[in-house]
């Protein structure tokens, strides 16, 4: 059953709250970080392009964020060694850390996906390989955090909404708000697996950014394994931020052969939300009270469809034995890259 709308005013006080979003300085993670901020957090910005990042700011700030605080912290994912790199940089300004938004991402549209010079594909560094190196990087901080009386620490990996193109038999406006669901790989066991290309069509190029997004789900529930295995009181979510309009799924969309006009212009201005409104579900993840309420345990390792809907993911993405092969394959590949 869903809830009321929830609103700002809903989400828990943050003030002397740390909180990183990686991405930020437009769409949801930009919408995101505004609402955590007027509740009175310290929101650390991640993103590559500084002056970039300062207009964002610039914008936040003009828009109000309260009595919260915006700061750039340089990142940039394209390189899992200097996605680490901004996370030491974080823990030498930062004593506490309160809440990590995995946010940022490269869209389904992106043409051609490639190789990077160590060979992985850039669509899995960027969407996944990086932010679980981050993750790791931080972890220490936030157990430290997690270990203070009265503590609220989560991890929320955000999985963004994207339309595609129709199967054989189906609706030209299919929005598709499980792109993980479609693929289903047998094993994660190898760095291939990792890696894999689905081709350059624009369904495989979906099936492509749908891995990355099934692996965002797999390494949300690993962790949550973990921690609850070493007694460590954080909370790990994926949030789906519903169907929304940014410059990323218009793209996506305009990319479509033919269809692509008729996405844009008529099925997004029918039935997508604005981005705005996108970035409640992901808010909520990371400051919903009713997470750490008298429900806390559900919540844990869940995946939160708009607004506080714990949803079904895929069957893959349900399975164990796909978490721990991901995992360790990824560990494998963090490590030879030499961190």
């Amino acid at each position: 059953m869903r809830r009321r709308s929830i609103r700002e005013e809903d989400l828990a006080d943050l003030h002397g709250k740390v909180v990183l979003v990686t991405g930020g300085n437009t769409g949801i993670g930009y919408a995101t970080i505004q609402m955590i901020a007027r509740r009175g957090a310290k929101v650390y910005m991640g993103a590559r392009n500084g002056a970039r990042a300062a207009e964002a700011i610039e914008r936040l700030k003009m828009e109000n964020i309260g009595d919260g605080s915006v700061h750039w912290l340089e990142l940039d994912l394209s390189d899992p060694r200097l996605a680490s790199r901004a996370g030491m940089e974080l823990i030498q300004q930062e004593e506490r850390l309160d809440i990590l938004i995995n946010n940022a991402g490269l869209q389904s549209n992106k043409t051609p996906f490639k190789l990077t010079t160590d060979g992985l594909l850039d669509i899995m560094v960027v969407n996944y390989i990086s932010h679980f190196v981050l993750t790791e990087t931080l972890l220490p901080l936030m157990k430290r955090t997690a270990a203070e009386d009265g503590s609220d620490v989560r991890i929320v990996n955000v999985r963004a909404s994207r339309l595609v193109p129709p199967p054989a038999k189906g609706n030209a406006t299919q929005v598709t708000s499980y792109a993980h669901a479609e693929v289903a790989p047998e094993t994660f066991s190898t760095k291939d697996a990792v890696n894999k290309d689905f081709g350059a069509t624009v369904m495989g190029k979906f099936r492509t950014y749908g891995n990355t997004k099934l692996a965002n789900i797999l390494h949300i529930k690993e962790l949550q394994t973990r921690l609850d295995a070493e007694g460590v009181r954080i909370t790990c979510l994926a949030s789906h931020p519903g169907v929304i309009t940014t410059a990323g799924t218009e793209g996506a969309m305009g990319a479509v052969p033919l269809l692509g006009w008729f996405l844009t212009g008529v099925v997004a201005r029918l039935f997508f939300k604005s981005w705005r409104v996108g970035a409640m579900p992901v808010a909520f993840a990371a400051a919903g009270p009713e997470v750490v309420g008298t429900q806390h345990a559900k919540y844990k390792g869940a995946y939160l469809t708009p607004m506080d809907v714990i949803a079904t993911p895929s069957e893959s993405a349900r399975d164990s034995r796909l978490q721990k092969e991901l995992h360790d394959t990824t560990a494998r590949i963090v490590q030879e890259l030499g961190l």
